[in-house]
This record gives structure tokens, sequence and C-alpha cells, in this order.
């Protein structure tokens, strides 16, 4: 382990992805592991510098997919709680650091390549990599939950501005999208957007559909919604996605707003990297843009996809070797 070198960390609801740092590549010797397959994320390092073969790292960086209070984290979606003074003391480092996972996904940003991106709709994409000027940009994404972030970059200094807008109350905005509302309101107390974009967003989605339409809903999980809707076979998981994407797009250009990311918005994020089509042929860029005496402002800020195949572990990368030694 050099001085340039360290464990790094992308963990979400299902799976974590470890690395080792580097200062050339960003990250190398990356493994992926499922999180229900051990108890705690000490099992799971140990396991992971076994297989690599590399001894206890001296600088821990985890990106997490969950709100960190005083360097712990509980997930939201995984039964790990992470302790960053019980984890520099398993491996004998004072050296933790942990991250949100979209805090992570805004560090990644500036060190994205010109094939790490792809534009959403008629507004140009911006430019990849993002360098040698000042620009605030918004990052978010569905996955087993809905992330969110900002980015500030100010004479060359990278400044995230991590949150949980995601956890925010859901605003509808269509006639559907009321009935959609009041329809889990008989479900959930509280419907905040991440109820309706993510993973069992999509399910809710399909459930409410089916049950405005008056039609007993078959018991599909976000998988399968996505794989009828596509087949054009089902036409209730068809409007659930359109549904899905118009909503994702209405919450990106409300962040978009919130944070005045002129820059640009990045999606992440499991749902749509593995459904590119869908989001691209889908009411994402309508939904964006539809701000009412804001819509001049919206049609101008670019919406891109990232591609890059790892860019949680590529922002924890950038993360741990930003930090002074």
């Amino acid at each position: 382990m050099t001085a340039h070198r360290c464990l790094v960390g992308d963990i979400g609801g299902t799976n974590a992805r470890f690395a080792l740092t580097d200062p050339d590549d960003g990250y190398v010797c990356e493994h992926t592991l499922g999180c229900a397959d051990f108890a705690n994320v000490q099992m799971a390092i140990r396991h992971y510098l076994d297989t690599v073969g590399a001894p206890a790292p001296e600088i821990i960086c985890l990106a997490t997919a969950g709100p960190i209070v005083e360097q712990r984290v509980r997930f939201t979606n995984n039964h790990w709680l992470i302790d960053s003074a019980e984890l520099g003391a398993a491996f004998g480092t004072g050296r933790v650091r942990l991250i949100n996972d979209f805090e992570a996904l805004a560090w990644s940003i500036p060190a994205l390549g010109e094939h790490d991106g792809v534009g959403i709709g008629l507004s140009p994409s911006p430019a990849l990599p993002l360098k040698g000027r000042d620009y605030t940009v918004a990052i978010t994404g569905p996955g087993t939950g809905l992330g969110a972030a900002g980015l500030m970059v100010r004479g060359g200094t990278v400044l995230p501005i991590p949150g949980e807008a995601s956890h925010g109350g859901f605003a509808p905005e269509t006639r559907m999208q009321i009935e959609i509302l009041q329809a889990l309101r008989e479900r959930f107390e509280r419907v905040s957007c991440e109820r309706v974009v993510s993973g069992p967003g999509i399910e809710n989605l399909y459930w409410a559909l089916c049950t405005l339409h008056g039609e007993p809903p078959p018991p599909l999980d976000a998988p399968a919604v996505f794989a009828a809707a596509e087949s054009g076979r089902d036409p209730r998981a068809a409007e659930a996605v359109q549904v899905f994407f118009e909503i994702l797009g209405q919450f990106a250009g409300d962040l978009a707003l919130s944070l005045n990311a002129h820059g640009g918005v990045f999606i992440a994020g499991g749902i749509a990297g593995r459904y590119p089509g869908l989001l691209h042929s889908g009411r994402f860029r309508s939904g964006f843009e539809n701000k009412g005496r804001h819509r001049s402002l919206m049609r101008r800020i670019p919406t891109s996809l990232i591609t890059h195949p790892k860019p949680g572990l590529l922002g924890a990368a950038c993360c741990a070797l930003a930090q002074p030694s």
C-alpha cells in the first residue's frame, strides 16, 4: 500500500463495490460483492482484501447510500450500519471517511471523460470533461432508492453539495399524477419522491395505475414492469414507465432550480443506465422543462446520462486522492 493508494467503496442498497485507488487510473482491482452475503462491512472488506491480496488499508473512503450523521450511516435499503471509528479500529487506521453515494458522484463529475456521458433531449449536453471553468451542476438518479446532490467548481476547487432531496414530498403536476398520489396515500402515510422514482417506486406506480383502472395488479417486481413495458404486452406497465420518467424529469428540474445548476443535470443510478432507450424516448425532458414561467430557462439547461461504468468508485477515489496526506 503506497502513500497514493487506499481502499475505496461504493455501497448501495444491494451491492458493495470495492477498489484500490491509483493516481493515474483513479482506481484498480475493482470487485462487486452482495451486501446480503455479509453481516457487516468489515467482513465484506476483509473478503475483498483477501481476494485481491492486499494488506490492511492506510486510508478508507466509502460512498454510502444513506444520510451520514457524525460519520455514521444506517442504510435506508440495507441492513448494514457503518461507523467510521469502528471501521478504523478494525483495520488499524484513523483515516476513514464516509461520504454519501451521490456526493461521490459529484466528486466524479470533473473526472469524467468525453465518452462518459450522453445527452438527453434536444438541449446540447455539456462537453466532457468539464475543466478550465467554474460551473454548478446537479446529479440525480433512481436505483434501489433515489439520490440527489449538487456540485460547485470554483477556481479549480471541487465543492460537492450532498443532500436528501429525494425524501421531499412528491408534488404531482398532472391530473393522472394527482390520482396516483391519492391512491398511494392509501398505502403510505407520506409519499416522497423516492416512493415513485426508484425500483420500489416503479412497482408503486404500476400498482396505483392498475388500481385506478380497476384491474387487479399482477405481482410484478421492478425488472418485470420494465420488461413488460419494453415488450409492449402490458399497457399498464408502459404507462407506469412513461409516468416514472416524467416524474424523474420533474424532480431533476426542481433540483436544477434549487441549486441554480445552469451547468447541467447528470442522471446516474442503475435504472437509467439499464434502460437508456426508455429514458431517451420517454417524457423525461418534457417533465424537466415544464416549469411554467421558467420554461425558457429550463430549455437552456442540458441533461446527460452518465455512462461511466463505476462513477461512484471513481468519485470516492477522487475524494480520497484529494485529501491531504
